[in-house]
């Protein structure tokens, strides 16, 4: 593997192994074959995410994840989930202690904690932690969260267990991310996602990068055959939800009639205003049905009533003594407890109960996913009957449920295409295998040119040393996925070090390939630092750092035009709020002059052989030495609608015509050859034809290349004729 082959490879964004490797057969034989293969690649992987349903076994896998390993082992879980994590252990032959703090900790092994306690550790004692149902990150206050974070840092080996999220939970997978040490959520979003009026989206471009780097590090599964292997034993028995609609005749204070909720306000009043309704009709039917019940309440005050409406029923509140709430929750899984009452907040994440097949929600708040967790510690593997859920919504609270409906189909169908998207990616992380971009190359020549399709850094190459008189062309800008997702793409680089470094490849051939005391003139703009990725909102130069990295490759910086551009037109079409009327009557602050366009010549070092003689007059030349151009037409382009593709995030934005029609007459002579290493759609190519020129142009993308081949060769018909190209390139001059 050659120098560059090496960086393309460290430009993919694949979370590389960092834990031993493991055979199946030192995976304990009580495994399933997909967990057996999901726990080799997590322990492989060092530091990674199981996206596993519930009842998938999860708590299995953890700890052999940590036996295999051999560290001793932190679990973070859910209150009282310590208890089935222990039985879990048992039968995998794992011994698991519960611990309260660290002078529980003794020796090596695996230790068990809840959430509340973590602050007691020390994390560097551990080399390995577990964060069990990990989606409880999402709901934890953001000090929490980053305490998590900040606290396991540093500990080699990481892994989260967690449902499968939906691939638009930014914050779900950015929360998994940051705590592995895998990116931050500001690079995440810089990296694959764009901010539109819907909110982040992931760029066209970014679709399989994204989750390919995903599947690098997080394994998503609802059922072992979305991996492909067989779901024997964990096909559910039928799930039956009955909403129950309770008339109340409950209205608004001072109103004549009930509205419809606006807002949290209107909705936190309405469910106060009909508990007792709502908690009338649950006793009515839990009273009169045998078997054990679970009750899920939103407010403390549905809870104390429910207890008191139903015989039997024991409260698990917040406010509750731990020990006391895990000797409630340990008794109604043992069966000593027919009715459990208590919130999702506390039992709602990792609890196993198998036990119950009757659930009830005495209301509900319009978060999908915490119903669907209450609901799924008793539809889950293991359950041996139908599960029957009542949902007791009041009258006026009809909107509460249609909007978790309709989340829930949302969320569905956001998960199948999550599985569908990582399936393949998945099976290659667990084959160890990862397959390459398509990459294609081509040559095609014509009258008095050359177009070559393909890695500018590798076709480049074909081109003789000291062949071209001038070069002409805009580098991509470090944007991301925005005009194709392959690392051989220089816009692809997730530094301004990775973005030197592979734009050097190219200003080194270009060095190589012009001809001594010749120009190169490169078109640039600044670059707008945004927020979400930069952590301020502002201007990067972007023009100083490309002269910077010319000389830093041997060209000697030449001088440099400011084409002068319209500021309302540019306001309007990249909506910048520095340059917005309505800005200036509220804060002149973020105001700020347009962005104007440069062209930054660059010469090589020697003494140029053949003297350039311009066709241009004094007058002309007296307007081209200003260091501002005015009068190029912004709109005079080639077209570029007809190589945009539905992927692309932005327009093409060809170099005006007029621009380069100056560079070239006044930096090159007639029948001497131009290069632009990014062609395009062949705007470069198009002029240097139309002037007398030759031209040479590579372009990595077929769908910019074939269109840049149309332009040329219909230009090239109505040029002036043209000596042979190779023989124009192979002379020295």
């Amino acid at each position: 593997m050659n120098d560059y082959e090496e960086f393309l490879e460290s430009k993919q964004l694949r979370i590389l192994s960092a834990g031993p490797s493991v055979s199946a057969d030192q995976v304990h034989p009580r495994l399933f074959p997909f967990q057996r293969d999901l726990v080799r690649w997590a322990v492989h992987k060092g530091r990674a995410a199981l996206f596993a349903d519930t009842g998938l076994g999860k708590t299995c896998m953890q700890l052999e994840w940590a036996r295999l390993l051999g560290e001793r082992t932190l679990i973070v879980a859910p209150l009282s989930v310590a208890r089935q994590t222990m039985d879990e252990g048992r039968k995998i032959d794992v011994p698991v202690a519960h611990v309260r703090d660290q002078a529980d900790v003794h020796g090596a092994g695996i230790y068990v904690t809840n959430y509340e306690m973590v602050e007691h550790f020390d994390p560097a004692a551990f080399g390995a932690v577990v964060i069990d149902e990990s989606s409880i990150l999402k709901a934890l206050d953001g000090k929490t969260r980053h305490r998590l974070t900040e606290m396991f840092g540093q500990t080699p080996y990481r892994l989260c267990c967690t449902a499968t999220p939906a691939p638009n939970d930014i914050a779900e997978i950015a929360n998994h991310a940051e705590f592995l040490g895998i990116m931050n959520r500001a690079d995440m979003l810089a990296t694959f996602f764009v901010h539109a009026d819907e909110g982040w989206r992931l760029k066209g471009h970014a679709r399989d990068a994204f989750f390919r780097w995903l599947s690098s590090w997080g394994m998503s599964i609802r059922m072992p055959s979305d991996l492909g292997y067989e779901d024997d034993g964990f096909v559910l028995p039928p799930l039956r939800i009955t909403p129950r609609l309770i008339s109340t005749g409950y209205r608004s204070d001072g109103a004549l009639f009930f509205l419809g909720l606006k807002g949290l306000q209107h909705r936190s009043a309405a469910r106060r205003g009909t508990i007792e309704a709502r908690v009338a009709a649950l006793a009515e039917h839990v009273n009169s049905t045998p078997g054990q019940w679970l009750v899920w309440c939103g407010l403390n005050s549905e809870s104390a009533h429910a207890t008191v409406a139903i015989p039997g029923a024991v409260e698990v509140a917040g406010t509750d003594g731990l020990e006391q709430k895990i000797e409630r929750i340990q008794a109604f899984q043992d069966g000593h407890i027919r009715v459990l009452v208590t919130k999702a907040k506390i039992a709602g994440f990792g609890l196993n109960f198998q036990c119950c097949h009757q659930v009830a929600f005495l209301g509900l708040n319009d978060s999908w996913e915490t119903y669907y967790q209450c609901i799924r510690r008793c539809w889950r593997f293991g359950q041996q009957y139908p599960v029957d859920v009542e949902v007791l919504i009041s009258d006026v609270e009809q909107e509460v449920w249609i909007n978790v409906q309709n989340k829930e189909r949302e969320a569905l169908a956001m998960t199948d295409k999550l599985i569908q998207n990582v399936r393949l990616f998945e099976r290659e992380e667990l084959e160890e295998q990862q397959a390459s971009y398509a990459y294609e190359t081509d040559t095609v020549e014509g009258e008095g040119y050359r177009m070559i399709l393909g890695d500018s850094v590798d076709r480049m190459a074909e081109v003789p040393d000291r062949s071209v008189d001038f070069s002409i062309f805009s580098p991509p800008f470090l944007s991301l996925y925005t005009y194709s997702p392959t690392p051989r793409d220089v816009g692809n680089s997730r530094t301004p070090e990775e973005f030197a470094q592979h734009f050097g490849y190219i200003i080194d051939h270009l060095r190589r390939i012009t001809r001594p005391g010749r120009l190169c003139a490169v078109h640039v703009s600044q670059v707008p630092a945004m927020l979400s990725r930069d952590g301020y909102i502002g201007l990067k130069d972007f023009r100083g750092y490309t002269i910077g990295l010319f000389e830093a490759r041997g060209w000697i910086y030449h001088g440099e035009i400011c084409i002068d551009k319209d500021p309302q037109a540019q306001a309007i079409r990249v909506k910048a709020k520095a340059l917005l009327f309505a800005q200036l009557r509220r804060d002149a602050s973020w105001l700020r002059p347009a962005m104007a366009d440069y062209i930054l010549a660059f010469r090589a070092p020697g003494d140029n052989a053949v003297p350039i003689l311009p066709d241009i007059t004094n007058n002309e030349w007296i307007e081209w030495a200003r260091p501002i151009w005015y009068g190029i037409k912004e709109t005079e382009t080639l077209n570029a609608a007809e190589a945009r593709q539905a992927e692309d995030e932005r327009h093409i934005c060809p170099l005006q015509l007029g621009v380069i029609e100056r560079c070239i007459r006044l930096w090159s002579n007639p029948g001497e050859t131009v290069c632009s290493p990014f062609a395009g759609i062949g705007s470069e190519g198009y002029m240097a034809l139309k002037l007398g020129r030759h031209f040479v142009g590579c372009e990595l993308r077929r769908s910019y290349f074939d269109v840049a081949c149309r332009n040329l060769a219909r230009v090239s018909s109505t040029a002036p004729k043209q000596l042979d190209l190779l023989v124009a390139m192979e002379a020295t001059g």
